[in-house]
C-alpha cells in the first residue's frame, strides 16, 4: 500500500473507532463523577481529542497534548468549537527536550517515545507484533511540572503514551487528585512502575477499565499493594486497559497510620 494511503487508512480508521456518533454521550457518563464543571484537567496523549471532547463537555478547561502532527492537526480542528481546548504539539517526559517518536502510518494510536517498549510488546506477541512502526518524527518534550506551571494544578490528568507513563510520571513532583494510566499486556511492569512512582508522592486508591469498556472492573477503589499484586499476576489477562488512581484525602490517609 503506498504511504499517502496507509497514512489515510489510519486516520479514517481512528475516527471511526474514536470520533463514532454516541461515543461523546457515554464518555461523558462515565467521567461525570470524575471531572466537575471549571475543572482543569490534562489530556497526555490526546489523539483525536475523543477525551478532551467529553472533557470540555462536561465544562472542563482542557489541556491537550498531542506530539504527531498530522493527529496534532486534526485534534485542534476537532476541539475548536467547544472553546474550552488549549491543544499543545508537545510531548511529556522526565526532563525537557527533544526526543525521536516512532509512529504507524496505519495505526496512528500506537506511537511512542520508548524503544524498550515497543520491543517487549513485539515479543510479547499480543498484537503489538504486527504493528509496523514506520515513520519517525522528532518532538519538543516538557514535563507535567512545567505544565502545572504554566496551567494549575488539574484535577484530573489522563496520561496515554504508549509505554511512556513512568517517564511523564518522573518529571511530577507533587500528587495530583487523580489520574488515568493506560497498561498493556506484555509490558505491565511500566505500570507498576507507574504505582511505584504514585506512592512515593501519597498514598492512592486504584481502579480498572478493560480495553474501551466504560465501566470499572472492581466492586471497590483498591489500595496500591493490591493492584500491584494484580499487576504481577498478569491483570487479569487483560490485553489493555486503563488504571484509575484517586488520591486517598488527608484525614483518610492519617486515620490508616493510625490503625
Amino acid at each position: 500500500m503506498p504511504e499517502s494511503l496507509k497514512s489515510r487508512y489510519g486516520l479514517l480508521r481512528s475516527l471511526l473507532i474514536y470520533r463514532h456518533p454516541g461515543r461523546q454521550r457515554s464518555l461523558r457518563r462515565f467521567y461525570r463523577p470524575l471531572i466537575q464543571p471549571d475543572d482543569l484537567v490534562f489530556d497526555v496523549g490526546a489523539h483525536l481529542g475523543d477525551r478532551a471532547s467529553a472533557f470540555a463537555g462536561l465544562g472542563a478547561r482542557v489541556v491537550a497534548l498531542e506530539p504527531q502532527p498530522r493527529l496534532f492537526a486534526w485534534l485542534e480542528r476537532l476541539t475548536r468549537r467547544s472553546g474550552r481546548v488549549t491543544c499543545l504539539p508537545l510531548a511529556l517526559g522526565a526532563v525537557p527536550g527533544r526526543l525521536s517518536l516512532s509512529g504507524s502510518r496505519a495505526n496512528p494510536t500506537v506511537a511512542s517515545l520508548s524503544a524498550s517498549w515497543r520491543d517487549q510488546v513485539r515479543q510479547a506477541r499480543t498484537g503489538f507484533d504486527k504493528v509496523d512502526w514506520d515513520e519517525a518524527v522528532t518532538v519538543e518534550v516538557t514535563t507535567l511540572d512545567a505544565l502545572i506551571d504554566r496551567f494549575g494544578v488539574p484535577a484530573f490528568c489522563k496520561i496515554d503514551v504508549e509505554g511512556f507513563e513512568a517517564e511523564v510520571l518522573a518529571g511530577l513532583s507533587r500528587p495530583l487528585a487523580s489520574l488515568s494510566l493506560e497498561f498493556v499486556q506484555g509490558a505491565l511492569d511500566r505500570a507498576r512502575e507507574c504505582v511505584d512512582r504514585l506512592h512515593s508522592l501519597a498514598p492512592y486508591r486504584y481502579q480498572v477499565v478493560a480495553g474501551e469498556q466504560r465501566y470499572f472492573l472492581f466492586d471497590d477503589w483498591v489500595d496500591a499493594r493490591s493492584i500491584d499484586q494484580w499487576l504481577l499476576a498478569g491483570a487479569g489477562g487483560l490485553a489493555s486497559g486503563d488504571l484509575y488512581a484517586r488520591r486517598v484525602p488527608e484525614a483518610e490517609s492519617t486515620a490508616d497510620r493510625v490503625s
